[in-house]
């Protein structure tokens, strides 16, 4: 879809040009009037377009398209029938021509016009003036200039060969200022019941929503002084909404021209006090905007509810002979623009119109084979609300769905409205909701008395359902359509925030919190650590957190669901049941009755009143499955008396297996990594030995992350009495193929020394070993030697350096030099010639050892190397091993800011000096 708006000035004519001359059909009869209308000449103030592809999905785009253009220009008034008209003539377009269509609406002083075009190929062109047959009115289509006849002040058809435009203009009702409605006299005992003295809080909020003005009768209803509430949002003191089925939000609400409804104000005491509320958009002679609402307590609402309109008694009015609107009349203007604020309208008006004690109206799924309670009044509670009826005959079910129907005493029809079982109510009407001869919905009425209703008052109650019907299906499109795109959206992120993490107990955190309130007011996840474990319960969330503890104390006694893999969410009925139990036991406990239950709940488990009412609802159990195993389940709950409504239901299942394959990488994860890091640690020396009369002192970092063990490694450890093996290696690259290599070295190692074999022994055996690998084998430099502590306080060392960096002795002096000369290295040739050489440190001397990740550590151009090592290691006279050690590390992370990229290892032995007393 593509749009655009232009405010102000004359729009460009989005007609092609260099076409045919345009022709111009008019309704006939109305021919000549109308072509007086359209010659008028009216300023344009806006303009916005949009284009729709030819695919069903389109219709609802077009009518959300002209909604939020309309009431974006402040036209609420006429938003229902241009949503209307606009709906059936983008269906002849996009459905049964086949065409994409082009939306364009014109504002005015004087109204709006709407333009929709299709783009048929082929089209005859009718001749001027010929007589229109606009079919009959039971066709299922062909009804949209019907309804642009029926609705519109002005309409007319223009075509051309290749485009069909039909148009139609609604014009804004005249509303004078200070025209109002009065009613009849009434006797004293029929006029509504207020206090003694009613109070009216008058309180001015500015255009950001903060309170400007709190009148005296403000503060005598909810306790706040003036000056501690002005200069604070109203929001902060409204509890919104109070009124169900009110789903215009108070910030939303003091931006419309005019509202009325009802919400709560949080007193100083704390409680939320009912109120009904005018609200009245104002501007000040500087054209600054503010809001002025006027509230009563609720049940003083007639002093402040607008009166329902009635048909105009003054024909003189300048209504031009038009009749009142039958939809607004049952309604009320303005219509709500919200499905659930237009369903309450409508059950109220309902019960009013037909003096009932209760009202209910359910909407037909969208097989039309179960009806969905979408609201009520009257009702003893809201617990059947997105409760589910089937509508075919039979027990439980509801027959009377698609015909009006009268029950003078539902205590001899025991089922006939399975909503109003167990509420008291004896006779009711109800009647269907259709459009197009489809089953849309039910509207009922019932009261308390038996014999209420006769045939009169379904007649009444069915015309009021045939002047809504459409309106309703026109808002539940529009909300289905809202709805999709809000799971789509959720759905996305939730995908985009499982995958940001492999933690398992963050992914169980996530699924809670995208759960709840979403989804739920609570849900508890749990676990299947593998097919012959139990379920374990692994987290619960709820709304109120202080509710959890109980909840979750209330599931720990509970036998969890059985993981049954499938798909869809079914109901779990357990966790009501134990709850409303405790409780009961509870309550009995509390008046000091004697007996229990015939049922016994487990002792211990003690849930409070509030945490039973907060699992007493629909409770249902969806499972976790991932690469074809049950790893847990997603438990959702409701409050008591609630039900989840089937789009819920739907998103929650997937959710549930995004969270499943989320959970089951986080545990592979953990398990891979854990046998990692088992390994890895397998690869480093335990500890190192305690040598009498040397220091020694390892440094090891592993490249990468989670890498404990790469290519470098190290190892110190005894031979036989008083001698002591040492190594230093690097293998080829990093990673786990050289951590491989790096265990064969070091266990190969230890095992060749404590043969009794020399230094170039030991290492010519194990260059043989590397070859053996054939593929798998890597080249290794490698440091080796043996150490044996002399009598006189000095070190005899025997080093073979096979191709490995050379080791550095610092003498007390503080002069440096190699202690050994290089030789080739191993895994690359097979016939090694290596020999040792005798180094002896003397007291207070250090050998120095690293691998060539500390050497080549760069930054930029520039490289530390074995001048930079030595220079080092010059400042480091006097230092213990571990010192020596650490002063070299902290040099070479401080040369580069950048991560090392390759394994280094530092080893440092210092023959301790004579002490000086």
């Amino acid at each position: 879809m593509t749009t655009g708006l232009i405010p102000g000035g004359q729009p460009p004519d989005p007609r092609p040009t260099g076409a045919l001359p345009q022709q111009r059909r008019e309704p006939a009869g109305n021919a000549a009037q109308h072509v007086e209308n359209r010659s008028r000449s009216s300023v344009i103030t806006a303009r916005a377009a949009a284009s729709f592809e030819p695919v069903g999905r389109s219709v609802a785009s077009a009518r959300s398209f002209v909604r939020d253009t309309l009431q974006g220009w402040g036209f609420a008034d006429i938003v229902d029938d241009a949503v209307v008209l606009t709906s059936e003539l983008v269906t002849n377009a996009v459905v049964h021509a086949g065409t994409s269509a082009d939306v364009l609406c014109l504002r005015s002083d004087e109204g709006v016009r709407i333009e929709v075009a299709d783009r048929y190929p082929e089209r005859e062109i009718p001749l001027q003036g010929a007589a229109i047959n606009m079919g009959s009115p039971d066709r299922e289509g062909g009804r949209g200039l019907q309804l642009c006849a029926a609705l519109a002040g002005r309409w007319g058809v223009e075509y051309i060969p290749t485009h069909k435009t039909v148009w139609f203009q609604l014009d804004l009702p005249a509303r004078a200022v200070g025209t109002r409605t009065a009613g009849p006299a009434l006797p004293s005992d029929l006029l509504p019941l207020a206090d003694s003295r009613v109070r009216v809080a008058v309180v001015q909020v500015d255009r950001t929503g903060h309170i400007a003005a709190w009148n005296e009768d403000a503060e005598d209803l909810f306790g706040y002084p003036a000056e501690q509430v002005v200069g604070k949002p109203l929001t902060d003191l409204a509890a919104w909404p109070h009124t169900p089925g009110t789903s215009t939000g108070i910030a939303e609400a003091l931006r419309l021209s005019r509202w009325e409804g009802s919400y709560g104000i949080r007193a100083a005491t704390g409680r939320v006090t009912p109120v009904y509320a005018s609200h009245l958009r104002v501007r000040d002679t500087a054209g600054e905007p503010s809001t002025v609402c006027l509230l009563v307590r609720d049940h003083e609402r007639a002093v402040l509810q607008t009166p329902l309109r009635g048909p105009a008694s003054d024909t003189s009015s300048g209504s031009e002979g038009q009749s009142t609107d039958p939809f607004e009349v049952f309604i009320g203007s303005p219509a709500p623009d919200d499905l659930d604020g237009l369903l309450q309208r409508t059950v109220e008006r309902a019960r009013d119109m037909l003096d009932g004690d209760s009202a209910f109206l359910l909407l037909a799924t969208d097989d039309e084979t179960e009806l969905e309670v979408r609201a009520s009044t009257g009702l003893p509670s809201a617990r059947q609300r997105f409760a589910r009826v089937p509508v075919e005959a039979g027990p439980g079910r509801y027959g009377s769905a698609r015909m009006p129907a009268v029950h003078d005493d539902l205590t001899a029809v025991p089922g006939a409205v399975p909503l109003l079982n167990g509420t008291g109510m004896r006779s009711v009407v109800t009647v269907p909701l259709k459009v197009e001869g489809r089953l849309t919905g039910s509207l009922g009425v019932a009261a308390e008395a038996p014999a209420r209703y006769s045939n009169e008052e379904a007649l009444r109650l069915q015309f009021a359902a045939d002047r809504i019907a459409l309106a309703v299906e026109s808002a539940r499109l529009g909300e289905l359509e809202r709805l999709r795109r809000g799971s789509l959206s959720f759905l996305v992120e939730a995908s985009d925030l499982l995958a940001g993490t492999l933690d398992r107990d963050q992914t169980l955190a996530l699924m809670a919190q995208m759960t709840v309130p979403t989804l739920a007011t609570w849900c508890a996840v749990y676990t299947i650590a593998d097919q012959a474990s139990e379920p374990y319960l692994s987290y619960v969330l709820h709304e109120d957190e202080e509710l959890i503890d109980g909840i979750k104390s209330l599931l720990s006694k509970v036998p969890a669901p059985d993981p049954v893999p499938t798909p869809g969410a079914r109901v779990w009925t357990a966790p009501g049941e134990v709850a409303h139990q405790a409780a009961l036991r509870s309550s009995m406990r509390s008046l000091g009755l004697s007996g229990s239950p015939t049922r016994q709940v487990t002792p211990g488990i003690g849930p409070t009143l509030a945490t039973a009412s907060a699992v007493g609802g629909e409770t249902v159990v969806l499972p976790l499955v991932a690469r074809n195993r049950v790893i847990g389940m997603l438990t959702l709950g409701k409050p008591t008396d609630e039900h989840f409504r089937q789009e819920i239901l739907e998103l929650a299942e997937d959710l549930s297996r995004r969270a499943a394959l989320a959970l089951d990488n986080a545990r592979l994860y953990s398990e891979r990594t854990a046998i990692s890091q088992s390994l890895q640690r397998s690869l480093l020396p335990p500890e190192l030995p305690e040598i009498d009369g040397v220091e020694v002192e390892v440094i090891y970092r592993a490249a990468g992350e989670g890498n404990e063990v790469g290519g470098d490694f190290y190892d110190v450890f005894p031979i036989r009495d008083g001698a002591y093996g040492f190594a230093i290696g690097d293998v080829c690259g990093t990673g786990p193929n050289a951590a491989a290599v790096t265990g064969l070295a070091r266990h190969a190692l230890r095992l060749l020394a404590r043969e009794g074999l020399t230094g170039p022994t030991v290492l010519e055996r194990l260059n043989s070993a590397i070859l053996d690998e054939g593929a798998r084998s890597r080249f290794l430099t490698l440091l080796y030697g043996e150490m044996r502590p002399q009598e006189d306080g000095s070190a005899e060392l025997k080093v073979v350096c096979a191709g490995h960096p050379l080791p550095l002795r610092l003498r007390q002096d503080g002069t440096v030099e190699p202690a050994a000369e290089p030789q080739p290295l191993l895994g690359v040739i097979e016939d090694l010639e290596l020999y040792e050489q005798t180094v002896t440190l003397d007291p207070g001397d250090v050998l120095l050892c690293v691998t060539d990740g500390v050497t080549e550590r760069r930054e930029g151009a520039r490289m530390l190397g074995d001048d930079g090592l030595a220079d080092v290691l010059t400042t480091c006279t006097g230092l213990t091993a571990g010192a020596v050690a650490a002063r070299i590390m902290r040099a070479v992370e401080r040369f580069a800011s950048d991560a090392p990229s390759d394994d280094m290892a530092i080893l440092a032995m210092r023959v301790p000096g004579p002490h000086k007393d």
